[in-house]
């Protein structure tokens, strides 16, 4: 059984996150995501709309994901990739080339993101009237 990995904040969730999580199950048979943690999230600077259980939840239920596991850490990833065997991590092509570092314990591949999507402009049009609808 071949396993693969991904990771994310999954807030506000879109088409592109769908995408990402097909295109990652399409490599395997079972399908890993580390949902970001609040605490984690903040370290980054990052507030969400809905807190951890709320996103880990909303992720665990899409039909491509198997497993979820929360993401606390940047360091963690190696320890996952071994206790959970994984055998390729994936993540978008915006983080090309950072996490080659794991090539030594899995395949990694960055998948291309989803033109015209992504969470930071759902925030911004919802902070924003609309001019238009499409």
């Amino acid at each position: 059984m071949k396993k693969v990995i991904t990771y994310g904040t999954f807030d506000l969730l879109h088409h592109g996150h769908i995408r990402l999580l097909q295109r990652a199950k399409e490599l395997g048979d079972h399908l890993t995501v580390a949902v970001s943690s609040d605490e984690f999230n903040l370290g980054k600077g990052k507030v969400c709309a809905y807190p951890y259980a709320e996103r880990a939840y909303i992720v665990e239920a899409i039909k491509y994901v198997d497993c979820v596991i929360p993401e606390t850490s940047w360091e963690q990833k190696i320890r996952d990739i071994q206790e959970h065997q994984i055998d390729i991590f994936v993540i978008g092509d915006d983080w090309a080339g950072k996490f080659d570092f794991l090539k030594e314990y899995c395949e990694v591949i960055y998948l291309p993101r989803t033109d015209g999507i992504s969470t930071t402009q759902i925030k911004e049009a919802l902070s924003s009237p609309p001019t238009e609808y499409k």
